[in-house]
């Protein structure tokens, strides 16, 4: 499990039961104290307590810790901290969608960041459907959805409500984007086709979660299909 806090990913994942350092700048165990001048470059916590995670969470939330790239929490019971982490927040389901016309992929601009179109879920609706349904009325086309392409996790805090979205991502293809045009009243500036390398230049100005969702589709892909 990966979630996008505050723009940094931290993944929880199983705990080996010996030291591991390859791959990381700072390595640190479930002694350790949790402190924000500890936390520089890709971060290991080996042997995680639920403690140190909570502790995490809140510096994530309320500081920038700019020297932070990555946070890895390798537990003992993988399943057991997911749930605990999803305890300290409200759920919310969203789906979007990563949408294709030839080489081109649709891309939004929206405060002031490069985006895809996507949305929350309705209460009982299907993911796939609501994804269908945000695009079309985010950027006024229609689309054919494909296949489900991942799905992010990131957090956020909406009138000190602590926040984690799950977003559902599908691969669609545009049947029509004729009167194509961006929902102002969703803060949307601009709706535009982008080439690949257009797309790793907005990338540079949009966040973690959404460049993690161009890297599960573009790695998906054949070799000969990527232009």
């Amino acid at each position: 499990m990966k979630i996008f806090i505050n723009d940094r990913p931290v993944s929880i994942v199983p705990f080996l039961g010996y030291e591991v350092k390859d791959g990381f700048d700072t390595v640190l165990t479930g002694e350790d104290e949790i402190t924000s001048k500890r936390l520089i470059g890709d971060v290991l916590v080996q042997n995680a307590t639920t403690l140190q995670i909570e502790r995490v969470l809140r510096l994530l939330e309320f500081k920038k810790l700019k020297k932070l790239k990555s946070l890895s929490f390798a537990v003992r019971d993988v399943k057991v901290v997911k749930e605990f982490i999803k305890d300290q927040f409200k759920i919310i389901k969203a789906s979007g969608g990563l949408v294709r016309k030839g080489d081109k992929i649709l891309m939004i601009y929206r405060l002031k960041k490069w985006d895809l179109p996507k949305g929350k879920l309705n209460k009982g609706e299907d993911p796939l459907k609501g994804a269908k349904r945000e695009v079309e009325e985010e950027c006024n086309i229609r689309v054919d959805v494909r296949e489900k392409l991942c799905s992010t996790w990131h957090t956020y805090i909406r009138k000190d409500k602590r926040i984690l979205k799950k977003t559902n991502w599908y691969v669609m293809d545009c049947a029509d984007d004729s009167n194509m045009k961006p929902q102002l009243e969703e803060f949307i500036e601009e709706v535009k086709w982008q080439t690949k390398e257009n797309v790793m230049k907005c990338l540079k100005n949009s966040y973690l979660s959404i460049q993690e969702v161009f890297k599960e589709y573009y790695s998906s892909q054949p070799l000969n299909s990527i232009r």
